[in-house]
Parts: structure tokens; C-alpha cells; sequence
């Protein structure tokens, strides 16, 4: 078995752009993160920064879509 690792780009990235690389719809992302808002903090505008987006993936794992065993 052969697992093929993707990289994923830290970068300041909106709603609907995390939900794709999650694999779900942005209303069910919306949903995931709302016990972890106080710790990820307002969006500015669109987009969620950098850090931001470190804390969701910090508290979400890695999307299972960059892990795939083939």
C-alpha cells in the first residue's frame, strides 16, 4: 500500500475555499468551527489571515483529502 501525501499552502483563504479542500459544503464547515470560534477569532472581511487558518487546521487535523492511501 502507498500513501500520497498533497501540501497544502498556508494562506488567508475564504469560507468556501476551506470548505473544498475539507470536502463538505461551506454551511457544515460553518458548523465545525463554531465550537472553536473563540479560539480562531472573526473573519476580516472574506477571507480568514493566516493564523486563522493555522488555529482551523490546528483544531479541524489535516483535510482527509491530502492524505489519501492509494
Amino acid at each position: 500500500m502507498q500513501t500520497i501525501t498533497t501540501t497544502i499552502e498556508i494562506k488567508p483563504y475564504s469560507t468556501k475555499e476551506l470548505a473544498g479542500i475539507y470536502g463538505v459544503c461551506d454551511k457544515t464547515l460553518k458548523k465545525w468551527l463554531i465550537p472553536f470560534s473563540e479560539a480562531i477569532g472573526k473573519k476580516q472581511g472574506r477571507y480568514y489571515n493566516v493564523a486563522q487558518v493555522k488555529t482551523i487546521f490546528d483544531k479541524l487535523g489535516v483535510p482527509s483529502s491530502l492524505n489519501e492511501v492509494a
